[in-house]
């Protein structure tokens, strides 16, 4: 299935490149920036009956719209950036079907295991959603955090995807090596990520066409969910059409 996506940055929807996020000053690479508001994105989808998208933060100044997009699509959007144990609550409570955390369960690298236990016992692991993106090194994927700046000590496998599945109820993955530049996704990933997760997975990254919908679906074992954004018309892009993932998804259902 499709999963829509509303990213935001300075209090604006855009698309941006994103391993040049967090980067050196200067050095951000943007797609798209958006002239409508995120609540006229939610409502879009809520229109469309499309479920399990995320609207990301990134960065401070984006709270505002962030809310505005919830108040439009109550418990139809999962919300993440910057989501810790003193946030994760109200993000909820102002609509939001789950919250996406990274970085704050990790410390110095590895996985804070009380820190993780603690937001799933604080908010339930069926409202909890574990990003796991990641980049590849030496023919393994680890997890990246701190604006995909920072490699973790965590490898993705079975092992790793099925004890984090103890504490959430989903994982969302962007293939932040691709992420952005819409030349394809990361087939190996998404065919590896089938078979590792025992949870629902949402991939995101590299998408530029139907075809890669059709492509993950496969390869994934209609399993895999995938995101598209900068290659999506409601983004400025040109290689696939908002009408078209939501026929997608209404045929598949």
């Amino acid at each position: 299935m499709f999963r829509p996506c509303i990213d935001l940055h300075e209090g604006k929807v855009k698309q941006i490149i994103g391993a040049s996020l967090g980067a050196a000053p200067g050095s951000l690479r943007t797609n798209f920036v958006s002239e409508r508001s995120a609540a006229w994105y939610a409502q879009l989808y809520r229109r469309d009956g499309l479920k399990g998208g995320h609207v990301i933060l990134l960065g401070p100044g984006n709270d505002e719209q962030a809310r505005s997009a919830l108040g439009a699509y109550p418990g139809g959007l999962q919300v993440g950036g910057g989501v810790n144990l003193e946030n994760a609550r109200a993000w909820l409570d102002a609509g939001a079907s789950h919250v996406i955390v990274t970085s704050w369960i990790f410390r110095e690298g590895r996985v804070d295991w009380n820190r993780l236990e603690g937001l799933s016992a604080a908010v339930g692991k069926q409202r909890l959603v574990l990003d796991l993106s990641c980049r590849r090194r030496a023919n393994q994927y680890v997890v990246m955090t701190d604006r995909w700046q920072n490699f973790t000590e965590l490898i993705l496998g079975a092992a790793t995807m099925t004890k984090l599945a103890d504490w959430c109820a989903e994982f969302l993955v962007h293939a932040v090596d691709v992420e952005g530049l819409c030349r394809g996704v990361d087939k190996e990933l998404v065919r590896d990520l089938a078979g590792w997760s025992p949870l629902p997975v949402t991939y995101a990254g590299g998408a530029s066409s139907l075809e890669d919908l059709e492509e993950v679906t496969d390869l994934g074992q209609g399993r895999i969910d995938l995101t598209i954004g900068s290659a999506l018309d409601i983004f400025g892009g040109h290689g696939v059409r908002y009408e078209d993932v939501v026929a997608f998804n209404r045929r598949a259902a």
